[in-house]
């Protein structure tokens, strides 16, 4: 009996031990895969970083009047040292890093048709302006305008999209036509620089979209039809007009120019900005709008009177608040697509239905001189004969809504 008792005894202990085994080992897989599942359902700290929107964004652009470097200044610039780089030499005196663009007038076609004399072309005013020239010119100019008297001078249309072609090769953008009823191409989206400020404190420069069309009207008057063309585009952009037309070497614009260039604003034109006259003239508030009647010659060969060898300038600030731009950040993406001459900016815009942006404009008045064949900035005497000369107190005075001027 006590044999067996003993081996009962020992069967009972065995068990237990196995028990105690068999429950520590479930005790560690369970706490394991405790442990291990508590790990992954806490939470875990994140940080979502989130794209900082815009708050601001503003482009200063400067708006010169007619530029040519053909005849007597390609006479003047192949006997100097500097070459092609001759007539832009002084151009970093007028603080070029200080702008997000500059616009002119280029009254020249660019071709690589065979080059006449000086002579021929003061003879017979047929202008022909050589690319060389572009590598310097495209460091200080963001866009020309070629609505004027000249740029069929070679060839007609076939100079004029040569000249559109020598300009995009160097990056440089374009509107106008010298055919004011050519409707097509009277208008175009230029993507300026624009400085945006976001809300975490960073400004970034993007492109942002406005709409510059050029009216050539020396010979006639562009039609009703011509000048409606901008209505095209005032839905969706705000629009600069620059005019070529008047009678030249005058103080002041005819009643044919002065009413053209008032309908111009009647068409939705924000600002109107002229020249041909190669002297410049006053200028005058529309319906609270600026129109600058002639900013006459910034890069020219016409050396005989101080009339043809100063001109104005004008600065012009554009800024936008986000506030009032809920569609800001869709059209600094859209605009990086709009750079290109005849891109599709407008059919997309109105795609996607982006409301218009709401620009203000701030407008100053600068000045050059390029007596001595070069032109530099203009003295602070030349300057306020300049303002004179505009009216400029007077015009700015009479800006209102969205234009302002100092």
């Amino acid at each position: 009996m006590k044999q067996l008792h003993r081996s009962h005894t020992r069967l009972i202990l065995i068990l237990v031990g196995v028990v105690i085994v068999a429950a520590g080992a479930i005790g560690f897989v369970v706490t394991r895969t405790v442990r291990r599942d508590d790990t992954s359902t806490v939470p875990v700290a994140q940080t979502i970083h989130t794209a900082p929107k815009p708050t601001s964004a503003e482009s200063k652009v400067l708006v010169m009047g007619d530029v040519f470097w053909g005849r007597y200044i390609n006479d003047w610039s192949q006997k100097s040292d500097q070459k092609f780089a001759y007539p832009f030499q002084r151009l970093s005196e007028f603080g070029r890093t200080n702008y997000d663009a500059w616009v002119a007038d280029m009254e020249c076609p660019i071709t690589n048709n065979p080059k006449v004399s000086s002579a021929v072309e003061d003879s017979t005013l047929t202008f022909d302006c050589s690319p060389e020239y572009l590598p310097y010119a495209k460091q200080y100019f963001t866009a020309f305008t070629l609505a004027n008297n000249h740029t069929d001078n070679q060839g007609g249309v076939a100079g004029w999209k040569e000249t559109i072609q020598h300009l995009s090769d160097n990056g440089i953008q374009s509107f106008g036509s010298f055919d004011p009823e050519d409707y097509d191409n009277l208008c175009n989206v230029l993507s300026l620089p624009t400085r945006v400020t976001y809300d975490d404190g960073s400004v970034k420069t993007v492109k942002l979209p406005t709409v510059w069309c050029g009216y050539h009207g020396v010979f006639k008057n562009p039609s009703a039809e011509s000048l409606a063309v901008m209505k095209r585009y005032t839905d969706t952009f705000s629009v600069i007009a620059m005019p070529h037309s008047g009678q030249e070497y005058k103080t002041a614009p005819d009643q044919i120019k002065t009413d053209f260039y008032r309908g111009l604003i009647d068409n939705g034109a924000d600002v109107v900005i002229g020249d041909h006259p190669h002297w410049v003239q006053n200028t005058e508030s529309y319906k609270g709008h600026l129109i600058m009647y002639s900013l006459g010659n910034f890069i020219f060969d016409q050396q005989d009177t101080s009339e043809v060898t100063r001109s104005a300038m004008l600065e012009m600030t554009l800024s936008i608040s986000a506030h009032a731009a809920p569609d800001l950040d869709k059209w600094i993406a859209l605009t990086e697509n709009c750079g290109s001459y005849d891109d599709q900016c407008l059919k997309t815009a109105m795609s996607q239905k982006l409301a218009k942006l709401p620009i203000t404009f701030h407008f100053a008045v600068r000045g050059s001189n390029d007596s001595g064949k070069i032109v530099k900035p203009a003295t602070s005497e030349q300057l306020a004969a300049i303002k004179q000369r505009l009216n400029w107190t007077t015009t700015i005075q009479g800006l209102t809504g969205s234009y302002s001027g100092e």
